[in-house]
């Protein structure tokens, strides 16, 4: 699909909370998409919110979005305590239904947000922030009443910032928990890898520096050579040298029930917002 006639398909577009993920959203969008700005409208609260992201990204933001006139697109970048409160509010006020609702709210299921707009083709998707860098990874989730051309407009959308899936809804807190979740976990090992070089006697500035790059350079080496993370690790790995030392000791801290453990705890914080 060429990009003007996802716009034509898309409409107006109209994000509901201009914070973290909203904001990534509106920058894929408009940076990374190359949407005009003039066809996208933000919502959020905060006036100094709003301020910072006309300036940014030439949008028009409004406090309330109860008061947006018939957009054809919604997407819900809203944290899931508040969704069925603000989507009470806005499928009261509206009175032509958007096209097509979509949700960023981690554990809320597509059938809770169908019932709020029952004129609306809904669709549950779980981007992360990296789609502000045009680099996210984004997985659209579908149901057995999900329209397939919707799940794949909506695919094609996010696979404009990045990388965009489709999958069984029944899979997406699986999915949450890798890459929804995941930026704020390599951030972490990066953060903890800075702190120990600090520790040993590096500058914590370049300490930073070497953490960060370090993380960069893997994963591009990993996507430009489609490689696996395996394989990287063991092109990485001399046979008793300094590398294996360090897994050595990752392994006997069973890094891998850390992780394993994290994973299981993400799916069922989100199986609890569900509730």
């Amino acid at each position: 699909m060429d990009v003007d006639n996802l716009r034509d398909q898309l409409g107006r577009i109209a994000i509901i909370g201009g914070g973290h993920m909203g904001e990534a959203i509106l920058a894929g969008l408009v940076h990374g998409a190359f949407f005009d700005p003039e066809a996208v409208i933000v919502a959020n609260p905060g006036e100094q919110r709003r301020r910072e992201l006309s300036e940014n990204y030439g949008v028009d933001c409004v406090a309330d979005g109860a008061k947006i006139n018939n957009p054809d697109t919604v997407i819900l970048a809203i944290k899931p305590a508040r969704l069925r409160e603000v989507s009470h509010q806005l499928s009261a006020a509206w009175e032509i239904a958007p096209k097509r609702v979509v949700s960023i709210a981690a554990g809320i299921p597509s059938s809770v947000i169908q019932d709020l707009f029952p004129n609306s083709v809904v669709i549950r998707v779980m981007p992360n922030v990296a789609l502000a860098v045009g680099a996210g990874m984004t997985e659209v989730a579908m149901t057995a009443d999900t329209p397939i051309k919707e799940a794949e407009l909506v695919c094609e959308l996010f696979s404009m910032m990045g990388e965009a899936v489709i999958v069984d809804e029944g899979l997406i807190d699986i999915a949450t928990s890798v890459s929804g979740s995941g930026p704020a976990y390599f951030a972490l090992f990066a953060e903890e890898l800075a702190k120990a070089a600090a520790q040993a006697g590096l500058d914590a500035q370049l300490a930073s520096l070497l953490a960060r790059q370090t993380l960069i350079g893997a994963a591009r080496y990993l996507e430009l050579n489609d490689a696996n993370a395996e394989e990287l690790r063991k092109v990485v790995t001399s046979p008793n040298g300094t590398t294996q030392a360090a897994l050595e000791s990752f392994f006997a801290d069973d890094l891998g029930s850390i992780l394993s453990n994290a994973v299981q705890a993400c799916i069922h914080r989100a199986k609890e917002l569900a509730c």
